[in-house]
């Protein structure tokens, strides 16, 4: 079986897991090691570090490398063990992994989540359940500020949950899907501009608008292509994310929400409270009609038409044209 072969074949089986299973929040995760890994790094780099902007810049520049060395290291040198031992061993290993990267399932079900709780009319479940999944406060926000909350992280998340994970996966298997997660997760810890991580979190975030450049665009398209699919307005959701994808201080936020927004024909971002301070931010879709609690299901709908896409896309082909090169 070759390399190839076999995280392709890994990608397939880690996908199918995470349809199943989700993500059990009892068993070991590799991101929530990771997280432990930056909280670590972070506290032993700021106190060898002078606590000026120079010396914070340097600190994020070295966190940056040690966080995205040692987990993709510690992969890469997990499969080759498994390797040597048996390549049905490191086939199961990187499955595993492949499995824990992904997070379609576990977005759907926390989403479902809120949307339970306000079918049942109980708006402060609501706003506990949609406050796991969105950095915005929750405290006062109606009915159609939670929906609305939880259909923006099911379309922001599809990219770096679910469509940018398949992509690094599939291109260099579980090391680099490492790569891109270690990545990923150092900016939602460190990568805010306030007082704290203003210069220590620069170099994460800038990374990461680096590393999801390309992804968040496919992520757009695909998501366009899976709300046709899905039965929602593809037309519409086309044209919102060429005229909306840039309406976001970060270069890659807007891309599937504004696709999701046209698909279900609806606006989304706008003004909204973080920290308790208020942030501007311009809309996103158009405001053909109200939103409701059913257009979070819709969003995941959404969600996993455009996973399936991607899936084919970035592991079905490659595998079929390497097993079948003739």
């Amino acid at each position: 079986m070759s390399w190839g072969v076999r995280h392709l074949l890994a990608l397939l089986i880690g996908f199918c897991l995470d349809l199943l299973l989700g993500d059990p929040h009892w068993a070991p995760h590799p991101v929530r090691a990771i997280g432990s890994l930056i909280s670590a790094l972070e506290k032993g780099l700021r106190g060898l570090f002078p606590k000026s902007p120079g010396g914070e810049l340097a600190g994020g520049a070295v966190l940056v490398a040690l966080t995205l060395a040692i987990p993709t290291a510690l992969t890469a040198a997990l499969l080759w063990v498994c390797g040597q031992v048996s390549p049905w061993l490191a086939l199961g290993a990187e499955s595993v992994l492949s499995y824990q990267l992904l997070a379609a399932k576990s977005l759907a079900d926390e989403s479902r989540k809120v949307y339970e709780a306000l079918k049942a009319g109980d708006l402060p479940g609501a706003r506990r359940a949609v406050s796991m999944i969105v950095g915005r406060d929750t405290a006062c926000l109606d009915e159609a500020g939670v929906a609305r909350a939880a259909v923006e992280t099911v379309a922001e998340n599809a990219s770096d949950g679910v469509i940018a994970p398949l992509l690094f996966l599939a291109i260099g298997g579980a090391p680099l899907g490492m790569f891109y997660k270690a990545a990923n997760t150092m900016d939602s810890m460190v990568g805010y501009q306030n007082d704290k991580y203003l210069y220590f979190g620069r170099a994460a975030a800038k990374f990461d608008d680096i590393l999801n450049f390309f992804p968040a665009r496919i992520a757009g398209v695909l998501l366009c292509l899976g709300s046709t699919a899905a039965g929602y307005d593809g037309k519409n959701a086309w044209r919102v994310f060429k005229r909306d994808r840039k309406n976001h201080k970060s270069p890659n936020s807007a891309h599937t929400e504004a696709a999701c927004a046209g698909a279900l024909q609806l606006r989304l971002a706008g003004p909204n409270y973080y920290f308790g301070r208020l942030v501007e931010k311009p809309y996103i879709g158009d405001d053909q009609r109200p939103i409701e609690p059913l257009d979070i299901l819709r969003s995941g709908r959404i969600l996993y038409a455009a996973a399936f896409f991607a899936l084919l896309l970035f592991c079905g082909v490659p595998l079929l044209i390497l097993l079948f090169p003739s």
